[in-house]
């Protein structure tokens, strides 16, 4: 049997604390694009979690995967690394290349394979296998064929406190935003959700700039930070708030006039979509302290965020500038 794309990838459920019991591995969680590597020496691929081709725009993994040596399908996380630390940005720029312009970029921002487990190798399909031996396998790949970059091995260890160090944000400034929990018996189920994560998590403030509902009891914040130009820039999205904090914000917030620099802004309502958000600019003088993991581009959090509680004796002023992250 040969496995063949589209192949849907094991997925990982989100828990709120380390796992601790014997059988698990703990792998660090890498902020950049999961993904399955056909490696072949004829046609290899290069598969999205959500089974789209993302080859032509990552020219010299394909090269790597092409040259290791024997037939391997590996699941991973596709990075680009960029003074020292992962860069998701340049990673999604150059998803978007392809031909000559790929192959510029590869030559500038070269991309790295972090590989985590292994499917295939040779005609054996190891899915069935358990995890310890389908990484035992992994790591003797890496030394029988001496990899070196763009290939990766990613780091495990099946001491949680030592995992727990994962959770440090001081790791998201350099790319690990986490944990993958695993069972070394278990084998590997495509599609399933059988894995645990966690991410690692900074508290941190902004100023509160628009929300979407009504100013008095607001749904969903848009958070903002002051840049060195005074101007406010648009650094988080919300989840929805609990009703306590709706009816705590909503007495202090007004309805901003004209001017306000989100006035005629256009904020999607998630990372990488085109719905809009139909937003209410109100003053900005409200200051709020939230909980956010550490995947943040361009001054900007990714996924949303959740708000803890109004700090009433916090001035806009007082805040972190633009664009300041995780580790303020």
């Amino acid at each position: 049997m040969r496995l063949v794309p589209p192949l849907a990838p094991m997925t990982a459920r989100t828990v709120a604390a380390v796992p601790r019991a014997g059988g698990l591995a703990y792998e660090a969680k890498w902020d950049g694009y999961r993904v399955l590597l056909f490696a072949r020496a004829e046609a290899p691929r290069l598969q999205s979690r959500r089974g789209n081709d993302l080859g032509p725009g990552f020219p010299d993994i394909l090269r790597a995967a092409a040259d290791l040596g024997e037939e391997a399908v590996l699941d991973g996380e596709l990075v680009v690394i960029e003074d020292g630390a992962v860069d998701f940005a340049v990673l999604q720029s150059r998803a978007r290349r392809t031909g000559p312009r790929a192959e510029a970029a590869a030559a500038a921002h070269p991309a790295h394979f972090i590989a985590f487990d292994l499917l295939q190798l040779g005609d054996e399909v190891t899915m069935g296998r358990p995890y310890r031996e389908r990484r035992a396998l992994l790591e003797e790949i890496f030394t029988r064929r001496d990899l070196q970059p763009p290939w990766a091995l990613c780091p495990m260890t099946t001491d949680p406190d030592r995992a727990r160090e994962w959770l440090d944000p001081a790791w998201g400034a350099v790319g690990v935003e986490g944990m993958v929990v695993k069972g070394l018996g278990q084998p590997y189920r495509p599609g399933e959700r059988g894995w645990r994560k966690l991410r690692a998590r900074a508290t941190t403030e902004a100023v509160v700039g628009a929300v979407t509902g009504p100013e008095t009891s607001p749904d969903v914040l848009l958070l903002g930070r002051y840049d060195a130009d005074g101007v406010l820039r648009m650094v988080a999205q919300s989840t929805p708030v609990t009703s306590a904090l709706r009816r705590e914000i909503g007495r202090l917030l007004d309805p901003a006039g004209p001017g306000h620099p989100w006035e005629h802004a256009r904020f999607r309502s998630g990372w990488g979509t085109r719905d809009l958000l139909a937003h209410r600019c109100v003053v900005p003088e409200a200051v709020v302290e939230f909980e956010a993991d550490v995947a943040f581009d361009e001054g900007r959090w990714r996924h949303p965020v959740q708000v803890r509680r109004l700090l009433r004796d916090t001035a806009p002023g007082d805040v972190p500038r633009f664009p300041s992250g995780p580790a303020d």
